[in-house]
């Protein structure tokens, strides 16, 4: 056993960021998790993703999505393999033959507030990451001769 002397009404405030839905909009993110799971009847299967924000005020928060690969509802299906179609070209992963190759690649998302159930988010969309400030504009060689340009 440790000894050790602690009185909690001394300690300070947690400040820790509330754990309900995010605010709608777009953010930066990678997938940290991916399995492929079965469904609870049975009858088919889904690519579970953990995804990570990587950027801004809610930078270590997660999302979780679950994309219906394979499904009785042929709907379901399809709007799942268009989620993950998007996904895969937001990543530049475009022949995918493991759901690792997803992993630690930055993309962004787009979050709405679940109309079903308004305290949870749901993923509506998938883009690039934001791309990289453009390379400074190489400056114009010196005239031959060593001569300055304004010297005639």
């Amino acid at each position: 056993m440790a000894r050790f002397t602690f009185n909690a009404n001394d300690a300070p405030v947690s400040q820790a960021p509330t754990r309900g839905p995010l605010p709608p909009g777009k953010y930066e993110c990678i997938i940290t998790k991916s399995d492929i799971r079965d469904t609870k009847a049975g009858t088919g299967q889904y690519i579970e993703l953990e995804m990570q924000i990587t950027d801004g005020e809610f930078s270590g928060r997660r999302l979780w999505e679950r994309l219906n690969i394979s499904n009785p509802n042929k709907q379901a299906e399809d709007i799942a393999k268009a989620a993950l179609g998007a996904l895969c070209m937001a990543v530049n992963v475009l022949d995918m033959d493991d759901t690792e190759q997803l992993h630690d690649i930055p993309f962004l998302i787009q979050v709405e507030i679940d109309r079903k159930e308004p305290d949870r988010n749901r993923i509506v969309g998938y883009g690039a990451a934001k791309a990289a400030a453009p390379a400074p504009a190489a400056k114009p060689a010196a005239p031959a001769g060593g001569s300055r340009p304004w010297a005639r």
